[in-house]
């Protein structure tokens, strides 16, 4: 049995991550929304678990210093966000792991440019190929390879 709700994190966090990698160095504002839908409060203007999640990765991050923020916006938002400097060199650094194709063969691209191919080894590539792919599994393994990333 697998704990959805570890899955929701993960998933969070990776588009978390490229949220603010593709904003980086610029500060932003991280709405919860943006990275797990959109909910609509209840009458007593309370937001679903699922939201409240959501809210809480982006919390757990920056308390954990991948990411920085002035703080959060009542429960919706986390004010001038932008990823620290692990977290930049995290996602920018070079990936520790080979690059696999659906039926886990490690892809061997043909006549690309050494440039190119450097950086599609780097972090932030497998984590948009993770998400792209919409595997839990994939996206649990790299962010997790991520989150225990020495720098």
């Amino acid at each position: 049995m697998t704990d959805i709700h570890i899955d929701d994190f993960y998933k969070d966090v990776a588009i978390i991550f490229l949220r603010l990698y593709a904003t980086f160095p610029r500060k932003t504002i991280l709405y919860v929304d943006e990275v797990c839908g959109a909910d609509e409060p209840d009458e007593f203007g309370l937001h679903s678990e699922r939201f409240l999640s959501g809210f809480s990765a982006m919390v757990w991050l920056a308390e954990h210093d991948y990411v920085k923020s002035d703080g959060p916006i009542k429960q919706e938002a986390l004010d001038q966000a932008v990823l620290s400097e692990q977290g930049f060199l995290i996602l920018s650094s070079r990936s520790e792991h080979d690059f696999v194709d659906d039926d886990q063969r490690t892809v061997v691209p043909r006549a690309i440019p050494r440039s190119i191919m450097e950086l599609s080894k780097t972090n932030i590539s497998l984590l948009r190929r993770a998400v792209k792919s919409q595997s839990s599994t994939m996206i649990r393994q790299t962010v997790h390879s991520l989150l225990n990333y020495k720098t």
